[in-house]
């Protein structure tokens, strides 16, 4: 493909290719393996730091805000519901220098959150989420300004093109777009065709597709079917950090590695367990996080549920290694390993508080407790 650089503000990404925050995955020690893999090129986004949390230096906030010192621009996602709190989220990193880019996260379609009017409910409220956009805007000065969002709360009640024209005009740099709706949650498929049809709509500023990516030919095919500015890849990644090496090849037209045998792919989970005992500061915290990965990780092997449950309880790195060494490494990449992973659930109906359809343009107030640490949509 021919491709224009992405510009977020004065950061070039090239290839356009951007790892979506994800809570509990996308933290320093995964960024870390996403980047060797890509060679340092890409976008590797935080994950997601609410932001009263944020305001009130909560401990645990303010190690997820922790950048290694070769990232690159340093890429912070903020999730908040109230103006102001937002606002201050933003000048205190600003003003402490914690990040080089700033992405709002309207995305979330957890019920925990939409029953209480936050994540992928609150664009509905369209004056609420203009109002959002320029504290954060305003506060952030010469600090790149990005958004990501769903298409809407369900088919009857879209957002997507009105809340990128109140982005646009409150001077967000550029729109992410997950190509579903809350009541899909992460179920069906996404709609590709909404992804080009906000690019008609907000020519000013770049538009990045979201959804259904799980391999480069996917990345590839969809900046070619929509006219999208560059892609934003996340459940894709997971148990599979060198899906970034493949994008780069495939962007850059060098032609694909080699698919891993479980040899290398064991490899890179010691790597990954090791990574998150260091950030963690204790090998025992670092292998239990770890363990959430294992299945991903171990897709499509012939590995076996029992050594699955028994890796998924490892509490040490010799404990991981030990298990891994009875497996058969020289398995080569199962077929259909490459499909999806994570949640594929859906939803018929979105919970929402009372009233909340009423007006559209009603500035509602949305309570803390909408603020929660969930995934970024």
């Amino acid at each position: 493909m021919t491709l224009t650089p992405l510009q977020i503000g004065p950061h070039t990404v090239q290839p356009p290719v951007v790892l979506a925050p994800m809570a509990g995955i996308t933290n320093a020690p995964f960024r870390t393996l996403c980047r060797e893999f890509s060679g340092g090129k890409g976008l590797f986004v935080s994950e997601m730091i609410t932001t009263r949390a944020l305001v009130e230096r909560d401990a645990k906030t303010m190690r997820l805000i922790h950048f290694d010192g070769s990232e690159k621009p340093r890429s912070i996602q903020l999730y908040g519901v109230d103006p102001g709190t937002v606002g201050k989220a933003v000048r205190m990193i600003v003003d402490e220098d914690l990040a080089d880019h700033i992405d709002l996260n309207f995305g979330c379609p957890v019920p925990k959150v939409t029953r209480k009017g936050g994540g992928s409910a609150l664009p509905y409220k369209r004056n609420l989420l203009r109002a959002i956009l320029r504290e954060a805007v305003t506060g952030a000065g010469e600090l790149p300004v990005t958004m990501k969002m769903r298409k809407g709360i369900d088919d009857d009640h879209l957002t997507y093109l009105d809340a990128g024209r109140i982005a646009v005009e409150e001077g967000v740099t550029a729109i992410a777009l997950h190509g579903r709706t809350a009541a899909q949650h992460y179920g069906g498929t996404a709609d590709w065709e909404a992804i080009a049809r906000l690019k008609e709509a907000v020519p000013e500023v770049p538009v990045l597709g979201n959804g259904d990516i799980w391999s480069a030919d996917d990345a590839v095919r969809m900046m070619r079917e929509t006219g999208c500015d560059g892609v934003v890849v996340g459940r894709g990644c997971l148990g599979r950090p060198w899906l970034f090496g493949d994008l780069v090849a495939a962007f850059e037209g060098t032609g694909p590695a080699a698919a891993p045998t479980l040899r290398e792919v064991t490899a890179v989970m010691r790597r990954h367990a090791e990574l998150l005992a260091e950030w963690l500061e204790d090998e025992e915290r670092g292998v239990i996080d770890f363990r959430k990965h294992v299945a991903w990780y171990t897709k499509g092997f012939s590995v076996g549920s029992e050594m699955r449950k028994r890796l998924a309880i490892a509490s040490s790195l010799d404990e991981l290694d030990a298990l891994m060494s009875e497996l058969e490494l020289d398995q080569k990449w199962p077929v259909g390993a490459d499909g999806p992973r994570g949640r594929t659930s859906g939803r018929n109906r979105v919970v929402l508080p009372d009233g909340w359809l009423a007006d559209p343009y009603d500035c509602a107030v949305v309570g803390a407790d909408a603020e929660l640490d969930t995934s970024g949509g």
